[in-house]
């Protein structure tokens, strides 16, 4: 189960909405194929182990371990759970059972019918963990929501005033990397209309090889128009707004929302409605202060750097227990999990 987890995530950010999934077939206590799921429509981990098993006759005596379990519906691939019938393959380990509806137990269920031996809950909690977007996603009805910022060493995330419409860099240019890297693996990226009106960002991944996430913008009163960049229609971008509702296209959308104390957990809503498992959360500090006092938050990735501004905007307070940290050149990067 373990080289499962491997394989599985090998698929990572690449498998949205599907989750990651490792397959490991084993005949005589010797891995005979193996596989992984790496993009939505194509085939799943276990199509990919049954076919990269070079004898097929060996399958009728061997065990198929999954990390997660193998689905019966048919959606863009037929069921794995007939292939696996199909292929006369008695014994079947699974991780984890598959939280989405259309499968939930559905698949060890009809495995077991037809007489298979099927264990189930091995390595359950990394299995799960490694999905932990998927997982919340369909247990929570919500994306995954990762908060980051960047500080300096005395608590401040921007400077009170600028004199010109750009971030100041707070972070390194490697760290900088690190957050493209992080927006390839993740679905949506969220900012506030402060953000967007002081520093104009692109919010993409040219720093990176991989998907630009889909654009989350909130603009309460309608200020941001489409000489900024997030409003350039090079990426999916949502517009969270009170304002009257403007023109929406293929690649601008405007969704009304009321802006009280509930924006949380009505934004956590619409960005699930849009099928988004995941949200990294770039700031302003009134923004992650918010998802922050909600609760709502499941990671918080905090670079600090050595520089110390003496005034400026104060970062978001966030009580919570580091959980790891790394240091990037000048920076260091603090790591900070939500347990409920």
């Amino acid at each position: 189960m373990q080289r499962c987890l491997q394989l599985a995530e090998n698929g990572f950010g690449t498998t949205y909405p599907n989750p990651m999934v490792g397959s490991v077939i084993v005949h005589n206590y010797r891995i005979i194929g193996e596989g992984w799921h790496r993009k939505a429509g194509e085939p799943h981990a276990e199509v990919r182990a049954v076919r990269s098993v070079t004898n097929p006759e060996l399958l009728k005596e061997a065990t198929l371990y999954v990390s997660l379990e193998p689905c019966s519906h048919f959606g863009k691939t037929p069921p794995c759970s007939d292939l696996i019938l199909e292929k006369g393959i008695p014994n079947i380990v699974v991780g984890t059972v598959d939280p989405f509806a259309a499968v939930a137990g559905k698949g060890i269920q009809k495995l077991r019918e037809a007489g298979r031996t099927v264990v189930v809950g091995v390595l359950e909690r990394e299995c799960q963990e490694l999905n932990r977007r998927f997982f919340t996603f369909h247990n929570k009805q919500r994306p995954y929501i990762i908060l980051k910022w960047a500080q300096t060493a005395d608590g401040f995330i921007a400077p009170l005033k600028k004199e010109t419409q750009k971030p100041v860099w707070i972070s390194n240019t490697y760290a900088r990397q690190k957050v493209h890297q992080w927006r390839s693996e993740e679905q949506a990226i969220l900012v506030g209309t402060k953000t967007v009106l002081d520093d104009n960002p692109q919010l993409n991944t040219r720093d990176w090889y991989g998907n630009a996430p889909v654009r989350i913008v909130l603009d309460r009163e309608g200020k941001i128009d489409h000489t900024y960049r997030v409003l350039d229609g090079t990426q999916p971008t949502l517009v969270i707004t009170e304002a009257k509702k403007k023109g929406s296209d293929e690649r601008v959308v405007y969704q009304n929302c009321i802006f009280d104390s509930s924006l949380p957990q009505q934004i956590a809503r619409i960005l699930h409605q849009k099928g988004l498992q995941s949200v990294i959360i770039e700031g302003g500090a009134k923004t992650l202060q918010l998802f922050i006092d909600a609760g709502l938050w499941d990671e918080a990735r905090v670079f600090e750097s050595a520089e110390q501004w003496g005034q400026g905007i104060h970062a978001p307070r966030l009580e919570a227990l580091c959980v790891r940290s790394e240091k990037i050149e000048n920076n260091n990067l603090t790591w900070y999990y939500h347990y409920d």
